[in-house]
């Protein structure tokens, strides 16, 4: 949306593996293709007096030959075993992107005197930019084409996009490799033309001060990728002049720039996991020296927005779940704040979005998403009532700071998204869009509810489930079980038209919310990291070992998903309890961790010691070792597996999961599927434009139809 001023064995011989032998279909991999081995190069690792043995560390160079053909040799070796599988794939994507309306529009968001909008056109992989000024019966403006600039390439990405406040210029960020490096771009929007001047290697964070000339945008680090400097650009000048305003120099810290609603304030926020700092200047006066709302603090995390004559802060101050404090402008330090909203043990404050009369606070409560409004002027608060059990819901985008309607989304596991607007003065609720499935689509015929497992220390955890209404509950249903399960993210129960897919062929669908995620509040993360992470993945076990006992599926029939660090979750449980699955899809997944969080050069290294805890300090590598999924591979029977990776990736480097399947093919003891694909042109979000991902997709959810035998 554009705002304005949103993580080694050589090379086999080549394909000397793929035997032209005829592959057999069934589930058990008896196909007579041979996998690619890789060479062991055993290197030794050592520290707090342990030494472990890498046997496939070589595999950690980007640009060596022999890595990248031991990467394409994987994916010709995962190509030869689904091939089968092809012609399924190709109906399963065009399946899935049938369902999705190819000419759509967002729902446009009015800023001053323009409405500003993107839309897709049938064909097209990647969205048109455009404003309409006065009213929404005027002409279209396009004021940014991606297709057009995305044509040379194999992965496009535009962030960040913003337009001045004079509504004449816009910034965009664009990135062809997928590493999230990125270089700004100007376009005068006046004349249609380009300005000449571009700043490369740069993040996609960029918010522009109130002169209409001058830039601020954030650069990274390019090894660690770590975002480290503010700088800023006035239009007509050498970027390689631009002026340093801010250098955060802490490595655990990252920064960030953003432009408070009002227009009034430019914010620098700087953060690690469990502390933050903010700084501001006048947005009217971007020379001005910045100052400090309130010195850094350990273990103390707190956010800024501005309204009037105040800065309104939420912080975790003498409270777990946050509260709300105000303070005046003139005197921002923490001895001046004045409580506002006092903490709750059962409610987490979790977002804050700003008008000029009200605040609307995004609220978590038994899990669920709720949406609080709360008048300035001394009223009594509200919430919005969804009407339904489970449910998703989440604050919109309306930049308009001076506004008495505010938006928001709305979903379940059974109803699309609708964006709707709501009038706070009136209570009106408008339904601006509802998210439009194509095909035979009937929300009534499939059914969500909630159930809860029993973990092993007798927690109750959280399951969203998913499945249609004609389901047998006699255990044979094949059941796909996703998470995440970190860094506080909670996994909603969303509408997906791509899940469709599964449930349509008489799949369970269920999202555990795991500790390690902030479902049920503050304290559900902090019980799911550092030296309580184990918690996450026993968790996610629990919820499968209950699937099968409600009688929703068996282990047999029961796959498990997730990525990134919920890709780590799949390598933990595949470790732990490989018995309790038939197949682990595990997408991008951060395996090796104790070698990526001793090597501080690694991007996000440095950034991630408060959440999973610093290696370098005995007892942490002592208990990260014990989960760790690439260094507890062992001799034993897994699940079948599709693991998958991109090879620019910048958050999980692509030789983690690697490694991992060179490790598991050496160790493991089944005749079970083991694949790596690996998107050579793409980084941790796969590919780029809007409907390839979905072939990512076909692929992963024909893997596990193949498992159980479903070819239609």
């Amino acid at each position: 949306m554009i705002k304005q001023p949103l993580k080694i064995v050589g090379l086999c011989i080549p394909f000397c593996f793929l035997l032209l032998i005829a592959c057999n279909q069934s589930n058990v991999m008896k196909d007579q293709v041979q996998p690619p081995v890789a060479k062991v190069v055993p290197k030794e690792l050592s520290i707090h007096g342990h030494t472990r043995v890498d046997n496939y560390f070589w595999l950690n160079q980007r640009e060596d030959a022999e890595v990248i053909n031991y990467l394409k040799a994987e994916n010709a070796y995962t190509d030869k075993v689904m091939e089968h599988t092809k012609e399924f794939q190709e109906k399963l994507f065009g399946e899935i992107k049938g369902r999705i309306k190819e000419d759509d529009n967002s729902v446009p968001y009015k800023l001053d005197d323009y409405y500003y909008y993107y839309r897709y056109e049938k064909g097209k992989e990647y969205p048109i930019y455009c404003r309409k000024q006065g009213s929404l019966d005027q002409e279209e403006e396009i004021i940014l084409n991606v297709n057009e600039l995305a044509k040379e390439h194999k992965f496009f990405a535009t962030r960040g996009l913003s337009v001045s406040k004079n509504h004449k210029l816009l910034a965009y960020a664009a990135d062809t490799k997928g590493r999230r490096i990125y270089t700004i771009y100007f376009k005068n929007l006046e004349t249609g033309e380009m300005l000449p001047e571009q700043i490369p290697d740069v993040t996609s964070n960029i918010e522009w001060a109130n002169d209409n000339k001058t830039l601020f945008y954030t650069k990274q680090d390019l090894q660690t990728l770590r975002w480290d400097k503010v700088y800023k650009h006035s239009l007509g000048t050498d970027p390689k002049e631009d002026k340093l305003v801010y250098e955060e120099k802490d490595v655990t810290f990252s920064a960030y720039v953003e432009k408070s609603k009002s227009n009034k304030y430019i914010f620098i926020e700087t953060s690690s996991t469990l502390s933050a700092e903010t700084w501001y200047l006048d947005a009217d006066k971007p020379n001005n020296s910045l100052q400090c709302i309130n010195p850094r603090e350990e273990k103390h995390e707190y956010s800024v927005i501005h309204v009037e004559d105040k800065f309104y802060i939420l912080t975790n101050d003498q409270a777990t779940n946050f509260r709300l404090m105000e303070t005046p402008i003139s005197a921002t330090t923490k001895s001046n704040w004045k409580e506002v909203i006092p903490h709750d043990e059962n409610v987490l404050l979790r977002y804050i979005d700003e008008y000029q009369h009200y605040l609307i606070i995004a609220e978590r409560k038994n899990g669920l998403s709720e949406i609080r409004i709360f008048p300035l002027n001394g009223e009594k608060s509200s919430y919005v009532d969804f009407g339904e059990q489970v449910y998703m819901a989440s604050i919109g985008y309306n930049p308009d700071y001076a506004s008495h309607t505010f938006r928001y989304n709305y979903q379940s596991m059974t109803t699309p998204n609708s964006t709707i607007d709501f009038n706070i003065k009136t209570q009106e609720k408008t339904i601006q869009k509802e998210q439009e499935v194509l095909g035979e689509f009937d929300k009534n015929e499939y059914f969500t509810e909630r159930l809860f497992a029993t973990a092993s220390d007798g927690t109750q955890i959280p399951i969203s489930i998913v499945y249609k209404k004609s389901l047998k509950k006699d255990g044979n249903a094949p059941c796909l079980l996703y998470a995440y399960g970190s860094y506080g993210s909670s996994m909603e129960p969303y509408f997906s038209s791509s899940r469709l897919t599964l449930l349509n062929r008489g799949f369970v669908y269920a999202i555990a919310h795991i500790r390690g995620g902030s479902e049920m509040g503050r304290k559900w993360y902090e019980d799911g990291k550092m030296l309580k992470k184990k918690n996450t993945f026993t968790d996610f076990i629990a919820c499968g070992e209950h699937l099968i006992a409600e009688k929703y599926t068996t282990s047999e029939h029961l796959y498990a998903m997730g990525g990134s660090a919920g890709g780590l979750l799949m390598g933990a449980v595949a470790n732990m309890k490989p018995g309790l699955f038939n197949g682990i899809v595990a997408q991008v997944p951060f395996v090796d961790v104790i070698t990526t969080m001793l090597d501080e050069s690694i991007p996000l290294t440095t950034s991630e010691y408060d959440e999973w805890g610093n290696p370098n300090d005995k007892e942490y590598y002592e208990y990260i070792l014990s989960y760790s999924p690439y260094d507890n591979v062992e001799k034993k029977a897994y699940p079948h597996m599709l693991i998958t990776t991109g090879l620019h990736d910048s958050q999980v480097q692509y030789w983690e999961p690697a490694k991992w399947v060179a490790k598991l093919r050496a160790y493991k003891t089944d005749n079970n599927r083991l694949l790596l694909h690996t998107n050579m042109d793409a980084g941790h979000g796969g590919a780029s434009g809007r409907y390839q991902r979905y072939k990512e997709l076909a692929e992963e959810f024909a893997f596990i139809f193949d498992l159980e035998n479903i070819s239609q």
